[in-house]
């Protein structure tokens, strides 16, 4: 879990876009972050795995 001071201080307007840091939606997690789906790849792979991303299933071979 991201701190929540760090949540807090990038959701406000930047001075500068290049410090905007991309964060997970729901946990607020800054690294491995995935643009498409807009969260981070822990709170991914629970989604996924429960079934609450459309079109995304756990592939087998």
């Amino acid at each position: 879990m991201a701190k929540t001071s760090d949540v807090v201080k990038f959701k406000k307007e930047q001075k500068f876009k290049t410090r905007n840091v991309s964060r997970c939606s729901l946990c607020g997690r800054a690294r491995a972050y995935m643009r498409r789906f807009d969260l981070c790849r822990i709170c991914f792979r629970e989604k996924a795995l429960k079934g609450e991303i459309p079109g995304v299933r756990k592939i087998s071979w």
